[in-house]
């Protein structure tokens, strides 16, 4: 199935000063992201999102236009389904919910212990700190926090309730983990922007450019070959938000939205 659409310049930048730091308010305006997340958390701002992005000159700012407002179309899919409060029936319909939530909701009495373990000598757990699912794209696990925290001047080992407390933090998170390679995975950047050629190895295990590549670096050991319906029906509302966001967007969805049958990392 593929939406079509001619894509249009008219994503007029909003009225915000800091906008001139990042490209993506080129293409995209404060009304059509509050028309994509209509529900959000105050963190999760237009302004926030701008000052974060302008951290990463590349995100969302390389090709085409269509290529752009597509790498906008598959990030804001992710975090939509990390963060989102909707279901099938909510108000709206379930794909308004996205950046509703900031935290894993599960995990916010502290019994999530199991993230607090896998640290290494370069980032060790800090005692009484928790490092569950924050942030846009749940952010998770002590080692995580520590190498995000390094690598872009933040304490988040130390503090791990900034990435859902500050929304400029927050959406640097996942922005991070967007445009990093995380070896032998590509960046999700990267695939997105068909910067990343498959290796022949890659095609023998079914690994293609697209969207379903995308899911597959985030959350491939559980969604992509799964036969248990619950992750199934996550990895269907990953490509439902990708493909709402692009219809929004006025792009066309391209082919490989899905990983099943991909071999996973």
């Amino acid at each position: 199935m593929k939406i079509v659409c001619l894509v249009v310049l008219v994503l007029a930048c909003g009225s915000l000063r800091a906008a001139s730091d990042s490209g993506i308010n080129k293409i995209l305006s404060r009304e059509t992201y509050e028309k994509l997340f209509p529900n959000h958390h105050a963190i999760y701002s237009y302004r926030n999102l701008i000052k974060a992005a302008a951290a990463f000159p590349g995100f969302a700012n390389e090709g085409s236009l269509e290529t752009r407002l597509g790498e906008l179309a598959a990030f804001f899919a992710n975090i939509a389904h990390e963060t989102t409060g909707g279901w099938s029936l909510a108000k709206g319909g379930p794909y308004v919910w996205g950046l509703y939530y900031t935290e894993e909701q599960a995990c916010k009495d502290g019994h999530c212990v199991q993230y607090n373990t896998a640290g290494t000598s370069s980032y060790l757990p800090v005692e009484g700190k928790s490092y569950f699912g924050r942030g846009p794209i749940q952010l998770t696990y002590a080692y995580n926090y520590g190498l995000a925290g390094e690598e872009l001047g933040l304490p988040l080992l130390k503090n791990p309730e900034l990435v859902s407390s500050d929304g400029v933090i927050a959406f640097k998170t996942a922005l991070w983990f967007w445009m990093r390679a995380q070896k032998p995975k590509p960046s999700c950047h990267d695939v997105i922007c068909g910067n990343w050629k498959p290796a022949e190895e890659d095609l023998k295990l079914n690994r293609r450019p697209g969207f379903g590549m995308i899911i597959n670096i985030i959350n491939g050991g559980l969604e992509c070959n799964t036969t248990d319906p619950g992750l199934q029906v996550k990895r269907e509302e990953r490509i439902g938000f990708y493909k709402w966001f692009a219809q929004i967007l006025h792009i066309q969805v391209p082919d490989n939205c899905d990983c099943k049958g991909m071999t996973s990392y």
